[in-house]
Protein backbone atom coordinates (compact mmCIF):
# COMPACT_ATOMS: atom_id res chain seq x y z
CA UNK A 1 0.00 0.00 0.00
CA UNK A 2 1.63 3.21 -1.19
CA UNK A 3 2.23 5.94 1.14
CA UNK A 4 -0.88 8.50 1.79
CA UNK A 5 -0.25 11.99 2.88
CA UNK A 6 -1.89 14.31 5.53
CA UNK A 7 -1.01 17.64 3.72
CA UNK A 8 -4.88 18.18 2.59
CA UNK A 9 -7.82 16.20 2.82
CA UNK A 10 -8.97 14.25 -0.17
CA UNK A 11 -12.66 14.61 -1.05
CA UNK A 12 -14.05 13.78 -5.02
CA UNK A 13 -16.54 15.26 -6.44
CA UNK A 14 -18.22 12.27 -7.88
CA UNK A 15 -19.74 13.05 -11.05
CA UNK A 16 -23.21 12.96 -12.22
CA UNK A 17 -26.55 14.39 -11.12
CA UNK A 18 -25.96 14.82 -7.27
CA UNK A 19 -28.52 13.54 -4.89
CA UNK A 20 -27.25 15.59 -1.67
CA UNK A 21 -24.80 18.61 -2.13
CA UNK A 22 -23.43 19.31 1.59
CA UNK A 23 -22.23 22.73 2.50
CA UNK A 24 -20.02 23.66 5.42
CA UNK A 25 -22.27 21.79 7.48
CA UNK A 26 -21.89 21.92 11.47
CA UNK A 27 -23.53 20.94 14.45
CA UNK A 28 -23.85 21.14 18.12
CA UNK A 29 -25.65 19.31 20.74
CA UNK A 30 -25.76 22.25 23.09
CA UNK A 31 -22.92 24.06 23.66
CA UNK A 32 -20.66 21.00 21.84
CA UNK A 33 -19.67 20.99 18.75
CA UNK A 34 -20.28 17.43 17.01
CA UNK A 35 -18.95 17.99 13.78
CA UNK A 36 -17.45 21.00 11.92
CA UNK A 37 -17.36 22.45 8.31
CA UNK A 38 -18.45 19.12 6.31
CA UNK A 39 -18.47 19.24 2.80
CA UNK A 40 -19.05 16.42 0.38
CA UNK A 41 -21.65 15.60 -2.97
CA UNK A 42 -23.34 12.59 -2.72
CA UNK A 43 -24.58 10.90 -6.00
CA UNK A 44 -27.71 9.68 -7.12
CA UNK A 45 -28.67 6.11 -7.30
CA UNK A 46 -25.80 4.68 -5.55
CA UNK A 47 -24.71 3.99 -2.04
CA UNK A 48 -22.14 5.90 0.07
CA UNK A 49 -20.94 4.45 2.84
CA UNK A 50 -20.22 6.91 6.37
CA UNK A 51 -17.22 5.28 8.65
CA UNK A 52 -15.01 6.10 11.15
CA UNK A 53 -14.30 5.12 15.35
CA UNK A 54 -17.12 5.53 17.48
CA UNK A 55 -17.78 9.39 18.96
CA UNK A 56 -16.62 10.80 15.31
CA UNK A 57 -19.92 12.06 14.14
CA UNK A 58 -21.32 9.49 11.91
CA UNK A 59 -24.47 9.08 12.99
CA UNK A 60 -25.12 12.80 13.43
CA UNK A 61 -23.76 13.86 10.04
CA UNK A 62 -26.66 11.15 8.85
CA UNK A 63 -29.16 12.58 10.63
CA UNK A 64 -28.38 16.39 9.66
CA UNK A 65 -29.41 15.03 5.90
CA UNK A 66 -33.15 15.34 6.56
CA UNK A 67 -33.32 17.38 9.61
CA UNK A 68 -33.67 14.89 12.28
CA UNK A 69 -31.80 17.33 14.82
CA UNK A 70 -34.87 19.80 14.72
CA UNK A 71 -36.40 17.04 16.74
CA UNK A 72 -33.49 17.14 19.50
CA UNK A 73 -33.61 20.01 22.04
CA UNK A 74 -30.61 21.85 22.27
CA UNK A 75 -29.58 20.76 18.24
CA UNK A 76 -27.93 23.44 16.22
CA UNK A 77 -27.32 22.50 12.92
CA UNK A 78 -25.17 25.52 10.62
CA UNK A 79 -24.43 24.88 6.79
CA UNK A 80 -26.42 23.75 3.66
CA UNK A 81 -27.69 20.35 2.48
CA UNK A 82 -28.85 21.09 -1.43
CA UNK A 83 -31.71 18.56 -3.09
CA UNK A 84 -32.24 19.53 -6.78
CA UNK A 85 -31.83 23.11 -5.99
CA UNK A 86 -33.40 23.40 -2.70
CA UNK A 87 -31.74 24.49 0.69
CA UNK A 88 -33.11 21.81 3.14
CA UNK A 89 -32.67 23.77 5.70
CA UNK A 90 -33.97 27.45 4.22
CA UNK A 91 -36.81 28.96 6.57
CA UNK A 92 -39.35 28.33 3.97
CA UNK A 93 -38.59 24.31 3.84
CA UNK A 94 -40.64 22.42 5.53
CA UNK A 95 -38.81 19.58 7.76
CA UNK A 96 -42.10 17.36 7.32
CA UNK A 97 -41.81 17.47 3.25
CA UNK A 98 -37.88 16.82 3.50
CA UNK A 99 -38.41 13.93 5.59
CA UNK A 100 -40.83 12.35 3.07
CA UNK A 101 -37.93 12.68 0.62
CA UNK A 102 -35.13 11.38 2.64
CA UNK A 103 -36.39 7.84 4.73
CA UNK A 104 -34.01 6.67 7.52
CA UNK A 105 -33.39 2.94 8.56
CA UNK A 106 -32.48 2.95 11.90
CA UNK A 107 -30.29 0.95 14.00
CA UNK A 108 -32.60 -1.96 15.65
CA UNK A 109 -35.68 -2.47 14.23
CA UNK A 110 -38.58 -0.53 15.35
CA UNK A 111 -41.63 -2.25 13.99
CA UNK A 112 -44.73 -0.52 15.09
CA UNK A 113 -47.04 -2.90 17.67
CA UNK A 114 -49.41 -3.86 14.52
CA UNK A 115 -50.18 -6.00 11.99
CA UNK A 116 -47.26 -6.23 8.96
CA UNK A 117 -50.21 -4.60 6.79
CA UNK A 118 -50.72 -1.28 8.90
CA UNK A 119 -46.71 -0.92 9.95
CA UNK A 120 -46.41 -0.35 6.44
CA UNK A 121 -49.97 1.67 5.61
CA UNK A 122 -49.10 3.62 8.68
CA UNK A 123 -46.89 6.48 6.48
CA UNK A 124 -49.40 6.78 4.03
CA UNK A 125 -52.57 6.92 6.23
CA UNK A 126 -50.25 9.61 8.45
CA UNK A 127 -49.87 11.72 5.05
CA UNK A 128 -53.57 11.20 4.07
CA UNK A 129 -52.87 9.09 0.81
CA UNK A 130 -55.96 8.27 -0.98
CA UNK A 131 -54.72 6.11 -3.62
CA UNK A 132 -55.38 2.14 -3.35
CA UNK A 133 -53.39 1.43 -0.33
CA UNK A 134 -53.42 -2.06 -0.17
CA UNK A 135 -51.90 -2.43 -3.58
CA UNK A 136 -48.61 0.63 -2.25
CA UNK A 137 -48.23 -1.60 0.38
CA UNK A 138 -47.63 -4.67 -1.49
CA UNK A 139 -45.48 -2.10 -3.53
CA UNK A 140 -43.44 -1.70 -0.53
CA UNK A 141 -42.76 -4.87 0.53
CA UNK A 142 -42.06 -6.82 -2.86
CA UNK A 143 -39.39 -3.87 -3.21
CA UNK A 144 -37.97 -4.80 0.42
CA UNK A 145 -38.06 -8.38 -0.83
CA UNK A 146 -40.38 -9.49 2.21
CA UNK A 147 -43.89 -9.71 0.35
CA UNK A 148 -43.39 -13.65 -0.71
CA UNK A 149 -42.68 -14.24 3.61
CA UNK A 150 -45.49 -12.66 4.70
CA UNK A 151 -47.76 -12.41 1.80
CA UNK A 152 -50.15 -14.82 3.65
CA UNK A 153 -49.95 -13.16 7.07
CA UNK A 154 -50.38 -9.53 6.63
CA UNK A 155 -53.24 -9.60 9.36
CA UNK A 156 -50.27 -11.26 11.96
CA UNK A 157 -48.03 -8.93 14.34
CA UNK A 158 -45.11 -7.73 13.23
CA UNK A 159 -43.52 -8.25 16.11
CA UNK A 160 -43.52 -11.91 15.85
CA UNK A 161 -41.09 -11.24 12.73
CA UNK A 162 -37.86 -12.72 12.57
CA UNK A 163 -35.03 -9.62 12.92
CA UNK A 164 -34.23 -9.37 9.52
CA UNK A 165 -37.68 -9.57 8.29
CA UNK A 166 -38.31 -6.37 11.14
CA UNK A 167 -35.55 -4.57 9.70
CA UNK A 168 -36.74 -5.09 5.72
CA UNK A 169 -40.33 -4.32 7.16
CA UNK A 170 -38.99 -0.83 8.36
CA UNK A 171 -37.61 -0.45 4.94
CA UNK A 172 -40.65 -1.17 3.14
CA UNK A 173 -42.73 1.11 5.72
CA UNK A 174 -39.98 3.53 4.34
CA UNK A 175 -40.77 3.35 0.64
CA UNK A 176 -44.36 2.96 0.93
CA UNK A 177 -44.27 6.89 1.09
CA UNK A 178 -42.29 6.89 -2.25
CA UNK A 179 -39.00 8.57 -0.92
CA UNK A 180 -36.00 9.57 -3.26
CA UNK A 181 -33.29 8.61 -0.69
CA UNK A 182 -32.76 6.26 1.95
CA UNK A 183 -30.52 6.77 5.09
CA UNK A 184 -29.18 3.80 6.66
CA UNK A 185 -28.29 4.27 10.80
CA UNK A 186 -26.04 0.73 11.09
CA UNK A 187 -28.85 -1.28 9.95
CA UNK A 188 -27.32 -4.70 10.12
CA UNK A 189 -25.58 -4.41 13.59
CA UNK A 190 -28.15 -6.12 14.91
CA UNK A 191 -28.69 -9.00 12.77
CA UNK A 192 -27.19 -12.54 12.01
CA UNK A 193 -25.10 -12.99 9.13
CA UNK A 194 -27.68 -14.63 6.88
CA UNK A 195 -30.52 -11.96 7.47
CA UNK A 196 -27.17 -8.99 6.76
CA UNK A 197 -26.59 -11.09 3.71
CA UNK A 198 -30.13 -10.56 2.63
CA UNK A 199 -30.13 -6.35 3.07
CA UNK A 200 -26.59 -5.87 1.56
CA UNK A 201 -28.62 -8.14 -1.50
CA UNK A 202 -31.14 -5.30 -1.00
CA UNK A 203 -29.59 -2.31 -0.72
CA UNK A 204 -27.69 -3.19 -3.94
CA UNK A 205 -30.94 -4.26 -5.75
CA UNK A 206 -32.40 -0.45 -4.31
CA UNK A 207 -29.74 1.07 -5.21
CA UNK A 208 -30.64 0.67 -8.76
CA UNK A 209 -33.68 3.41 -7.81
CA UNK A 210 -33.11 4.93 -5.09
CA UNK A 211 -29.55 6.69 -3.43
CA UNK A 212 -28.63 4.96 -0.31
CA UNK A 213 -26.69 6.75 2.77
CA UNK A 214 -24.89 3.90 5.18
CA UNK A 215 -23.61 4.59 8.50
CA UNK A 216 -21.62 1.32 9.27
CA UNK A 217 -18.98 0.15 11.71
CA UNK A 218 -18.25 -3.01 9.53
CA UNK A 219 -15.34 -2.16 7.14
CA UNK A 220 -16.29 -5.37 5.10
CA UNK A 221 -19.79 -4.33 4.21
CA UNK A 222 -18.66 -1.08 3.40
CA UNK A 223 -15.97 -2.22 0.98
CA UNK A 224 -18.78 -4.66 -0.37
CA UNK A 225 -22.04 -2.67 -0.94
CA UNK A 226 -20.79 0.79 -1.52
CA UNK A 227 -19.89 2.90 -4.13
CA UNK A 228 -18.29 6.10 -2.43
CA UNK A 229 -16.90 6.36 1.13
CA UNK A 230 -16.70 8.89 3.69
CA UNK A 231 -14.06 8.51 6.44
CA UNK A 232 -14.54 10.77 9.36
CA UNK A 233 -12.80 10.93 12.51
CA UNK A 234 -12.61 13.35 15.73
CA UNK A 235 -9.42 15.00 16.91
CA UNK A 236 -7.98 15.85 20.44
CA UNK A 237 -11.68 18.34 20.39
CA UNK A 238 -13.41 15.69 19.87
CA UNK A 239 -15.19 17.17 16.98
CA UNK A 240 -15.87 15.04 13.77
CA UNK A 241 -14.85 15.81 10.64
CA UNK A 242 -14.61 14.56 7.20
CA UNK A 243 -11.10 13.10 6.78
CA UNK A 244 -11.57 11.70 2.83
CA UNK A 245 -13.87 10.96 0.92
CA UNK A 246 -13.46 8.64 -2.47
CA UNK A 247 -14.59 6.24 -4.71
CA UNK A 248 -14.91 2.93 -2.18
CA UNK A 249 -12.60 0.66 -4.01
CA UNK A 250 -10.12 3.45 -4.49
CA UNK A 251 -10.37 4.34 -1.09
CA UNK A 252 -9.39 0.50 0.11
CA UNK A 253 -6.80 0.35 -2.15
CA UNK A 254 -5.16 3.14 -1.89
CA UNK A 255 -5.76 5.43 0.55
CA UNK A 256 -4.78 9.13 0.42
CA UNK A 257 -4.79 10.10 4.22
CA UNK A 258 -2.23 8.05 7.16
CA UNK A 259 -5.60 8.49 8.80
CA UNK A 260 -7.94 6.77 6.78
CA UNK A 261 -5.40 3.89 5.86
CA UNK A 262 -4.59 3.67 9.84
CA UNK A 263 -8.22 3.22 10.10
CA UNK A 264 -8.64 0.85 7.37
CA UNK A 265 -6.06 -1.63 8.63
CA UNK A 266 -6.92 -1.86 12.37
CA UNK A 267 -4.49 0.30 14.10
CA UNK A 268 -6.66 2.88 14.88
CA UNK A 269 -10.49 2.76 15.97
Amino acid sequence: MSAPTTERRHIVVPPGQPALRVETLSVWYGTRQAIREISMVIPERSITAIIGPSGCGKSTLLRAFNRMHDTTPGARVEGKVWRNGIDLYAPDTDPVWVRRQIGMIFQRPNPFPKSIFENVAFGLRVNGYRGDVAARVEQALRAAALWDEVKDKLDASALALSGGQQQRLCIARALAIEPQILLMDEPCSALDPVATMRIEDLMRELAKSYTIVIVTHNMQQASRVSDYTAFMLAGEDRIGELIEYAPTREMFIRPRDRRTEDYITGRIG
